[in-house]
Parts: structure tokens; sequence; C-alpha cells
């Protein structure tokens, strides 16, 4: 045992210390070192808050300002997520951007079809 190697073969030790050939642990037949992952630990990815808003939005309609509320939360989760590719959450931004428009074509239809009703019975 030495703090400093003293030739090859010679072999460091988790403790630090340098021990001599002779005295290497040896490996029971058949089996294999183990060896670092060359990658590191997934991060979990996070759903974005705004394609969750916009989803919930988007299914509650609220007097159809809900609805105007689900478009621009969905388009703003879309734009972040380009931004960050690493948070998640598309599949629910574009579900709520599709029932918010949904809920603005309704919306526009019972205008129209309000300012109709009230032209005609004029």
């Amino acid at each position: 045992m030495s703090d400093f190697s003293q030739g090859p073969g010679w072999w460091q030790a988790s403790d630090g210390l340098w021990y001599p050939p002779h005295l290497m642990p040896q490996m029971p037949p058949g089996s294999y070192p183990m060896y670092p992952s060359p990658y590191g630990y997934a991060q979990p990815s996070s759903n974005n808050g705004m394609a969750i808003a916009s989803l919930i939005l988007g299914i509650l309609w609220i007097y159809w300002i809900g609805s105007i509320l689900a478009v621009i939360f969905g388009h703003v989760a879309l734009s972040q997520m380009k931004k960050n590719p690493a948070s998640s959450g598309r599949g629910m931004a574009i579900a709520g951007l599709v029932l918010g428009y949904i809920g603005v074509s309704v919306l526009t239809l019972v205008i129209v079809i309000a300012a109709l009703t009230t032209v005609a019975t004029s």
C-alpha cells in the first residue's frame, strides 16, 4: 500500500491508496465488471400549465369566455413548447384549441341566428 503508484500493474482502490498487482481482487469466473452508465438519468417531463388550462377551459366553455381563453392558452402553450421541447402536453393544447374553436364557432352561430331572428321579427 502506498499513496503513489510504484510502477506498472499497481492499482488504486476506492480508499485512494495504491496496491501492488498481487493484491488485486479477482472477479469470479463468468462475471463482468460493472461499468458506469454513459448517460445521465432522464428528467421527468412536466406538462405545460397553459396546455392544461386550455383543455379545461375548452371542456367547460363557461359562457363562451372559456372557449376564447382556451384558444388563447392553447396557442401560447404550443408556442412555449416550441421554445422548450422538454415540456409536454402538446396533445392537451391541441385538444383545448379544437374545443375552443368549436365553442367560438357556436358563439358566432348563436349571434348570427339571434341577429337574423331580430331582423326577421322587426
